[in-house]
């Protein structure tokens, strides 16, 4: 039976038919361990090509996902090209494989930087991240010259800023905002040796980022809605002045923008040719408070329960796998299965133990599986080397994550 989420409801809509078959599939491993289930992940990864239509593709959001087997699985589908990767380490790692990654942040790497500018191949598969003229300095000081020219990609602050830049709503991302201050950048790339600028990125965290639909004040709801409509506009208008800017100094490749929240009106901006996403493929629980959209989850782990303090309270190993970002209930990890059970309040998921409740508690005994999802996407990954893919009813292989590989980037 599908559960019916509003915004006043932390309700997950799990299916309880498909959550019980995955734990008939999985219930001779051992917890701690982590499934993806490729059903909903093919799924998801429909959708969201399916939001972006057909005029831009998806460049995928490594860091969402740190699999390598899941991100070649996605990016095996229609409608996504290429990778947008996290840190440069990352990146050199994954171009061995694959011939299109965009790094999203800036780099200070030096080891990783001379790496890349001792290999043409890497070089040209690998567009670098920058938002000011301060790191081409950095880089022509670490590399010198004789070397490839390094692909390079404009970050576009799309931030919402009002007061005259008084009040700033959004990630403090690049400090490159307005179309001439894009332009500007845009020529001192063109106009030193060792550089090519292939593209500009611009990522609305405050629209992608920020559910619409969050449980609490319907004011708050409202007033986020109005920002973000706002923002939305503000943005597409600015983003075409700068790309124009831009474009009038350098033709570029791609133009890249949005997140998974914010797939459908970015993707319909003139001017973007991809959309960077990835966290929809797995549906952690920050994806529960969207209206527009609603991931299947995807992504799980699993504790045992080891202790019965009383017949109320069932207490799991573990479980404290909390995401990062500003403090608060939507960074704690959600309980999925059984359904039924609620966290306690004075103690919440904790580092050694999480004490459960609810009407599903009363009937665990010790060695019973407690099914968690994780708040955000990627970052489960960081917990666990393997994770346990399963379709139908049944295990049909596991795959390393970048820690099971021996990678742990950042």
């Amino acid at each position: 039976m599908q559960q019916t989420a509003s915004a006043a409801s932390a309700l997950v809509p799990l299916n309880e038919v498909r959550m019980a078959q995955l734990d008939r599939a999985t219930e001779q491993l051992d917890p701690p361990f982590a499934v993806v289930d490729l059903d909903a992940f093919d799924a998801n990864a429909a959708d969201l090509a399916h939001r972006t239509g057909s005029r831009a593709t998806i460049r995928l959001a490594s860091k969402s996902v740190r699999s390598r087997h899941l991100i070649a699985r996605a990016l095996e589908r229609d409608g996504y090209r290429g990778i947008l990767a996290f840190t440069l380490p990352e990146a050199l790692w994954l171009a061995r494989e694959h011939e299109d990654v965009v790094i999203g942040y800036p780099t200070t790497d030096r080891t990783a930087l001379r790496q890349l500018a001792k290999d043409e191949r890497a070089a040209s598969r690998i567009t670098l991240m920058v938002d000011s003229a301060g790191q081409l300095d950095f880089m022509d000081d670490v590399l010198g010259s004789g070397r490839p020219d390094l692909r390079l990609c404009i970050d576009l602050d799309a931030s919402l800023e009002l007061a005259g830049g008084r009040l700033h709503l959004g990630p403090y991302r690049s400090p490159v905002h307005t179309p001439g201050q894009a332009a500007e950048l845009a020529r001192a790339i063109v106009g030193r040796p060792g550089f090519h600028l292939a593209g500009v990125m611009s990522y609305e965290g405050q629209i992608a980022g920020l559910g619409d639909n969050q449980p609490g004040s319907p004011l708050k709801r409202a007033a986020l809605r109005a920002m973000q409509r706002f923002s939305a506009r503000e943005l597409a208008e600015r983003r075409a002045a700068a790309i124009a800017a831009v474009e009038a100094v350098q033709p570029l490749e791609f133009v890249n923008g949005g997140g998974t929240g914010s797939i459908e009106q970015t993707a319909a901006e003139q001017v973007i040719t991809e959309v960077g996403a990835g966290s929809g493929l797995y549906g952690p629980g920050l994806f529960d408070f969207y209206r527009h959209f609603r991931p299947r989850p995807a992504a799980f782990f699993v504790m045992p329960v080891v202790r019965r303090p009383s017949h109320r309270i069932a207490t799991v190993l573990g479980g404290g796998w909390v995401a990062s970002g500003p403090h608060g209930k939507d960074r704690l990890p959600s309980l999925s299965w059984p359904q039924g059970l609620r966290m306690n309040p004075l103690e919440g998921a904790g580092e050694v133990q999480t004490p459960v409740l609810g009407r599903a508690a009363h009937g665990l005994r010790l060695g019973d599986h407690v099914w968690f999802r994780h708040a955000k996407a990627g970052e489960l990954c960081e917990r666990v080397n393997t994770l346990h893919l399963v379709a139908g009813g049944q295990i049909v292989d596991q795959v390393p994550t970048y820690r099971g590989e021996g990678h742990a980037f950042l």
